[in-house]
């Protein structure tokens, strides 16, 4: 048995460790501030606290490795290693793959240089300050506790108890049916994993004590924005209709446009959605179909309250049929003016 404390542990991938971790017998402790699904695991220890601040709740305990599901800020990443320094003899750490710093090309690996602030004192968690945060957040813990760390660097995380509605979207998108407004290309590349993928294989190097950086994202083979969809199609027995609209045009609309996993060809961050993975993969990652995902996923949110309000993460029904009326006007425009 394996004495495991997770500093989080009860939203979205932090649950999922927590079950993957149960399944294998271990002793799990989990801290946290006890505001997020409280109650969630009655059978599990629960050290309530704060991480800034709040640390000394862990003093006298041991455990054989810690997982930090909750950092963000660097100094209270640092105070956390520095306060189980003695306490646990490995430290896993979630990081992110927006951490790199030109992720524009594809197939960038461990290797690759990673973003930096002008100021790296900065603590507000940004859009813009999120990745070199989390670069910041791996050198404090690694700086503490070397050799005894192991980085985890996720792409997109998906499936049930996803709290961000990103795959939820299309998901309830393809179940609705009918014409559906699908962005940029049919043959983008895309990457994501199931949480749940992810967190049998943190368990599993967590047990052997790894160390080091790992790209952890899927799957092991290529895929497209088409053959996700497609799949998601086929796994639900839909009957919505592809309609692919390019880049530019919804670029150029006057209201932005939001699509969940939809980065143009020529943007900056395109590379996030093609990592080189090859390491997590010869270490043991593994991937369960996607159909699964997509058939657990919905079932998942077939449990939520009726009047459950969904993320803003794409356009809204009546956006949506806007949108593609002027896309069809400007692929057809005789056609739409006889129309009219």
């Amino acid at each position: 048995m394996f004495r495991l404390l997770i500093l989080g542990g009860t939203n979205f991938l932090g649950r999922h460790l927590v079950d993957a971790a149960l399944e294998r017998h271990h002793a799990v402790t989990l801290f946290n501030r006890g505001r997020t699904n409280p109650g969630l695991y009655p059978m599990v220890e629960q050290i309530a606290g704060d991480r800034d601040g709040g640390l000394g709740a862990l003093t006298g305990r041991r455990w054989d490795a810690v997982i930090d599901t909750s950092g963000y800020v660097p100094r209270l990443v640092r105070q956390s290693a520095i306060a189980l320094e003695t306490a646990a003899e490995h430290y896993c750490f979630v990081s992110t793959i927006s951490t790199y710093a030109k992720p524009e090309r594809p197939g960038l690996d461990e290797t690759a240089p990673i973003a930096t602030l002008d100021d790296p004192l900065v603590e507000a968690v940004t859009p813009e300050t999120y990745g070199a945060l989390k670069g910041l957040c791996e050198a404090a813990v690694d700086a503490v506790l070397p050799g005894r760390t192991l980085i985890i660097r996720p792409g997109l995380i998906v499936g049930p108890h996803d709290p961000s509605d990103r795959f939820g979207y299309w998901v309830a998108r393809l179940r609705r049916g009918g014409t559906m407004l699908v962005p940029g290309r049919a043959e983008a590349p895309i990457q994501l994993i199931d949480a749940r993928d992810l967190a049998a294989w943190m368990i599993r190097m967590v047990e052997s004590k790894a160390a080091g950086l790992y790209n952890a994202t899927g799957p092991a083979e290529a895929l497209t924005m088409g053959g996700l969809l497609d799949t998601g199609r086929q796994a639900l027995d839909s009957a919505a209709e592809f309609d692919w609209v390019d880049d530019d045009f919804l670029l150029g609309q006057e209201e932005a446009v939001a699509l969940p996993f939809w980065i143009p060809a020529n943007a900056a961050q395109a590379g996030l959605l093609a990592m080189d993975c090859r390491r997590a993969v010869s270490a043991g990652l593994k991937f369960r179909p996607l159909s699964e995902t997509y058939l657990d996923t919905a079932a998942w949110l077939d449990t939520r309250a009726p009047d459950y309000a969904w993320k803003p993460t794409g356009p809204t029904p009546a956006r949506e049929a806007v949108l593609l009326g002027a896309w069809q006007k400007r692929q057809h425009p005789v056609t739409a003016h006889r129309r009219s």
